[in-house]
């Protein structure tokens, strides 16, 4: 179990790997302490039978420059092979504002070939691979050196039955002729966006029990402030508040370090300092919201004209769809978009790309009258009108 500790060996590596069509990539990394992801290890392994063709990679090793492998991710000759990737490509994308190109992303894949919703990894091992993954060392504090020679084992499984995995889906995908399906879903994976995060945005993902504008405007500033203090800091955004505390001080709506102290859910550290400060002057800026800012609140889902005949009839038409397929029900449609289907709207994913081939297009002509569904043994038909 070779370790790359040098930038010079990461060189070489990478250098030896881009003769290789696909190199299958895995990270270890801790969060609990910090708002970005601290990248600890990195897995490679090359489709090759020598023994150094799986080695793993120390980042936090003294000297150690990770540009060797940002290089790698740049060459477009090589495939770069990843499960569930998303994790991933935000450390990269924050470290070094570079994505692996071209990306194959296994339990994407596994879903459009008919292994389920979200499946796990260590599912597709015993699927495909007809191996078990030893799990031993899944809560492992990454950042500690040295790694025991169970945990290096544990974290280069991740990559070696990979390599067999890829290709038995990348096979399967070129028989049924679904590639392109997967290139759609992997285009939302690389784009900046998606792992951007705007402090002025954040207040969108805090749950509130009141859709008041002026409420939401203090949730607005106050959201901003734990956003930009956490991403300057380094920190959880429950370090600085949690969602708790958040509502109870949109709600009283304290002015004053003494109003701070009589909160039932404020951490201590947070009733002073600079997040004491910046608690208050948020508060006050979300008060003095003017009209013409304040927060405009999507209500357009709450005022459909659901026709729930036809909702329920969509549900049967997904479910038989998607078993015929052989693809998960959830990469198609979920159940607010099929309510939004019966109540007229057509701007819903599953009404373009390859979704459209599987679902969509027979979903607009039961809701045209166009076809109806048929019940024949334990199947569902549909029948042209």
């Amino acid at each position: 179990m070779k370790t790359l500790t040098t930038t010079q060996e990461l060189a070489a590596f990478c250098s030896a790997a881009s003769q290789y069509p696909y190199v299958t990539v895995d990270t270890e990394f801790l969060r609990e302490r910090t708002y970005y992801s601290k990248l600890c290890l990195v897995q490679l392994a090359v489709p090759s039978e020598d023994s150094d063709s799986a080695v793993l990679v120390d980042p936090l090793a003294d000297g150690m420059s990770l540009e060797p492998l940002y290089e790698l991710f740049r060459d477009e000759s090589v495939v770069k092979v990843f499960h569930a990737a998303r994790q991933d490509l935000e450390i990269f994308w924050v470290d070094a504002g570079v994505f692996p190109t071209p990306l194959f992303d296994t339990q994407v894949a596994a879903m459009v070939c008919g292994f389920g919703e979200q499946v796990g990894y260590e599912t597709l091992v015993r699927k495909i691979c007809k191996e078990g993954v030893d799990k031993t060392s899944r809560f492992t504090d990454w950042s500690r050196r040295p790694l025991t020679d169970a945990q290096k084992s544990y974290a280069l499984a991740d990559v070696t039955h990979l390599r067999k995995i890829y290709e038995h889906l990348a096979d399967e995908l070129k028989k049924t002729r679904r590639d392109h399906w997967v290139a759609e879903e992997l285009r939302i994976l690389t784009r900046p966006e998606t792992y951007d995060i705007r402090p002025e945005e954040a207040w969108r993902r805090v749950k509130t029990r009141t859709n008041s504008a002026k409420f939401l405007a203090v949730v607005r500033e106050l959201a901003q402030f734990r956003e930009a203090y956490a991403q300057e800091n380094n920190v959880p955004r429950s370090r600085v508040f949690k969602d708790d505390a958040l509502i109870e001080m949109a709600s009283t709506k304290p002015k004053t370090p003494s109003d701070l102290g009589g909160s039932r859910l404020l951490l201590r550290e947070a009733r002073k300092g600079a997040i004491a400060d910046g608690i208050l002057a948020a508060v006050k800026r979300g008060i003095s919201c003017p009209q013409d800012r304040l927060p405009q609140v999507d209500n357009s889902r709450d005022k459909l004209r659901v026709n729930p005949a036809l909702a329920d009839l969509l549900r049967v038409l997904l479910k038989s769809k998607t078993e015929s397929a052989g693809v998960a029900a959830k990469l198609i449609a979920s159940s607010a978009e099929l309510d939004q289907i019966a109540a007229g709207e057509r701007e819903v994913p599953a009404m373009s790309g390859w979704r459209f081939e599987v679902f969509g297009e027979d979903a607009l002509k039961l809701c045209e009258g166009k076809i109806a569904l048929a019940a024949k043994g334990q199947a569902v038909q549909v029948v042209s009108l």
